[in-house]
């Protein structure tokens, strides 16, 4: 009787000894979490302490002292950067880095680099095609070498996360040139969901990035312009890409200034900007608007076309032309309250017209097999189904919203295939 108590007490002490000590283990490494994050914030002050101190005591001390401290950090220009991008919105930053750097005397840019996607996965990307032109030295993501000989880095529209180990080896921290007014749009595509929700107004923001998420980190600095009406995401892009190159390179000539004055990105009115897909192109003629469609058109149009249904056929949609645009529809048309899909054929403006939630939409030439202008259409298509169809089955001649099936259903009749 006694060994057995003498085992239960055992066996209670071990398993209270075992609890103890698991408590602590959980104990030290929340602690270790709290050590890591309080440390990377530590040595992104302790980078900036001394010339901070420098240019406190002397007004004049950064203009006359040597451009190396003790410590082998830069205080002030020309840098040594390392610049991340891929598409033609990069390169108009790059290609600023590189006049500037050629420039005599070099206000901002002292050596450049570039990092862009390896060569069989980026088919000759805009970013490594300049790159290769300039004769800049290129690194394939991810194996760029040791970063330690540069002072700064600046991402983009680069499209991947960088580690945190990454970003702390340069002492002025990496760069970030966003196009829109972050909070606002935070994301991989600003400019496209800009034209798409209808916004008046827009900016480029610089910002120094953190790890671990896109578009969270200080602001250094942040310029608005307006949105033109009727301007698509391509022109857009290319007027923010050009405002964001000459801030860019403002940012650099007065680096440590704008790190002091940098500040958090607001807690309110953030919103995100998704990849745009195929999915998107699809018009609901029900829902849709005839400035939703258009704005839809604007923003994705240049990259994918809008698309619909016409009698289990997929067309896309070409040449948009807006409600202002469109010939007048007839009275008789209007009085019908056609349904939403209806068309019409303009044959004084060789426009197909198109029935939306609030009106009428054109466009001018349409892609089934191959791209076909409206008149061909109309001709090959429209004329003659309503030639041999009964007026019941001309109803059905509409243009049908796409509806794809939930995922559930497509599970189901998957499993039931098999």
């Amino acid at each position: 009787m006694y060994v057995t108590m003498w085992n239960q007490l055992k066996h209670i002490g071990s398993h209270c000894v075992i609890t103890r000590v698991w408590q602590q283990h959980t104990l030290f490494r929340n602690y270790a979490r709290l050590w890591r994050c309080v440390s990377s914030r530590l040595r992104e002050l302790w980078t900036f302490s001394n010339h901070s101190r420098r240019t406190h005591d002397s007004p004049d001390s950064f203009a006359s002292s040597s451009p190396v401290n003790g410590n082998g950090l830069r205080e002030r220009p020309p840098w040594r950067i390392l610049f991340f991008g891929t598409d033609e919105f990069a390169v108009e930053s790059l290609k600023a880095l590189t006049l500037s750097r050629d420039s005599s005397p070099k206000t901002a840019v002292d050596t450049l680099e570039v990092v862009t996607l390896p060569a069989v996965l980026s088919k000759e990307l805009p970013v490594r095609r300049f790159a290769s032109q300039n004769e800049l030295p290129i690194h394939d993501w991810p194996h760029i070498g040791p970063c330690e000989q540069f002072d700064v880095g600046v991402v983009v529209s680069f499209g991947c996360l960088l580690p945190e180990d990454l970003i702390l080896k340069f002492p002025y921290g990496i760069l970030n040139v966003h196009p829109s007014l972050l909070p606002r749009w935070r994301g991989p595509a600003p400019v496209f969901h800009t034209v798409l929700n209808g916004d008046t107004e827009t900016g480029v923001t610089i910002m120094q990035i953190r790890p671990k998420r896109f578009d969270v980190g200080p602001i250094l600095i942040q310029d608005k312009c307006l949105v033109q009406p009727h301007c698509t995401a391509q022109e857009l892009g290319a007027t923010l890409a050009k405002m964001g190159a000459k801030m860019l390179i403002s940012t650099l000539e007065n680096l440590p200034e704008r790190i002091q004055n940098k500040k958090e990105q607001s807690k309110q009115g953030s919103t995100f900007a998704p990849k745009i897909s195929v999915d998107m192109s699809w018009v609901n003629w029900e829902d849709q608007s005839c400035d939703q469609i258009g704005r839809l058109f604007q923003a994705i149009g240049s990259r994918i076309s809008l698309r619909t249904l016409w009698i289990r056929h997929t067309i896309k949609l070409l040449d948009f032309v807006g409600k202002n645009e469109i010939p007048v529809v007839s009275e008789s048309e209007r009085q019908r309250k056609p349904t939403p899909g209806s068309l019409l054929y303009h044959k004084e403006s060789n426009t197909l017209l198109v029935c939306c939630k609030d009106g009428w939409v054109g466009f001018k030439a349409v892609k089934l097999k191959k791209r076909l202008s409206a008149a061909d259409f109309y001709n090959g298509y429209l004329h003659q189904y309503f030639l041999r169809k009964s007026e019941r089955q001309q109803s059905e001649c509409l243009f049908q919203t796409y509806k794809p099936e939930p995922k559930d259903v497509k599970k189901r009749k998957l499993h039931q295939q098999v």
